[in-house]
């Protein structure tokens, strides 16, 4: 039958889908893990990167530094968190290791869209007597709109291909059925596991892309 028909058979087998070990409660696991990690990261890097390309200062450093992270493998930030007092808080080593992996591309889109925000536009604006407030509202806001999705969907994406981590520090996710197979020497549930993974980042990305479609701003003026 082959590898990759094997893999299909351990997907379609409703046994591996049910229990606390199941690939259902995994997957809720995976998305649960993901979702934090990612909330978590906008709520650091949009409003940090948002405020410095609307004042138009401190941002290329900022950026500069978000960007060091990318050079540290996420494997290697979560094994310093595994020897240190936070080894046994559950599944706070794996939020921070992902945070960390998911703030340069947030932080970096959202500047860049904001500093790419035409001078002449700004002028424009605040001529025709516009506050900051509305100014960023109004027009630096939904000009940038498209570089932050970019942002916010390169990061969706990566956090849920490396939330498998978690299972390096015991935790749960799709990464636990990958370890299992390894375990077991059980190929067809590595593949299985690996698949399971990439079609969920498939599917976050293509949520996201929808979801971008649907409250775009230039398409909400198109349709009022």
């Amino acid at each position: 039958m082959g590898v990759l028909g094997e893999a299909w058979t351990w997907l379609t087998t409703g046994a591996n889908w049910s229990g606390e070990s199941g690939a259902a409660h995994r997957l809720a696991e995976h998305l649960y893990v993901s979702g934090v990690a990612l909330a978590l990261a906008c709520a650091v890097a949009l409003p940090v990167a948002l405020y410095l390309g609307h004042i138009g200062k401190g941002g290329a450093l900022a950026v500069n530094l978000s960007n060091v992270g990318r050079a540290v493998p996420v494997f290697a930030v979560l094994a310093l968190f595994m020897v240190s007092p936070l080894r046994n808080a559950g599944y706070v080593p794996t939020v921070i290791a992902l945070v960390l992996f998911a703030v340069p591309p947030l932080l970096t889109n959202a500047y860049v869209g904001m500093a790419e925000v035409d001078r002449s536009v700004r002028e424009a604006a605040r001529g025709m007597g516009m506050s900051g407030r509305q100014l960023f509202l109004r027009v630096e806001l939904p000009l940038a709109y498209p570089m932050i999705m970019t942002g916010l969907r390169s990061a969706a994406v990566q956090v849920v291909a490396t939330a498998t981590i978690a299972a390096m520090a015991g935790q749960g996710g799709l990464g636990r059925i990958i370890t299992a197979g390894f375990n077991t020497y059980n190929t067809p549930q590595v593949v299985a596991g690996a698949v399971l993974v990439a079609v969920l980042a498939l599917l976050v990305e293509a949520v996201l892309v929808g979801l971008d479609r649907l409250l775009s701003p230039l398409r909400r003026r198109r349709t009022a």
